[in-house]
């Protein structure tokens, strides 16, 4: 599997974990997180290889649709960007200036709790 779309995946699943059932969160933190097969998942948790691409295939949709309606990582990835487009203006024009940098510092704090 490619890095991005894994990369992505475990993102759209830290935003959306809790829509998600229990099995759905764990086949894909094994699956996407952890690097486990298919095979390895089905194994540990006794059922067939096909249940287990069924279920990451559907839970896979689930995500992606998702952030479709909600745009969760989407806003996320702007916001990241908009914060170190400030950082490096803040750096060129104040960097002198402590206050400002540590109100900036601050909403990248508050985005990342």
């Amino acid at each position: 599997m490619e890095l991005a779309k894994s990369m992505r995946l475990n993102m759209l699943c830290d935003f959306y974990e809790p829509l998600l059932t229990a099995k759905q969160n764990d086949y894909l933190q094994l699956y996407y997180a952890d690097d486990y097969s298919l095979g390895e998942i089905a194994e540990e948790y006794q059922v067939s290889r096909q249940a287990v691409y069924d279920n990451i295939k559907r839970s896979t949709q689930l995500l992606e649709n998702y952030e479709v309606k909600l745009h969760l990582y989407d806003d996320y990835q702007h916001r990241q960007q908009a914060a170190e487009h400030l950082n490096t203006y803040i750096q060129k024009k104040y960097p002198n200036d402590e206050n400002l940098i540590r109100l900036a510092t601050q909403l990248v704090t508050l985005e990342e709790e």
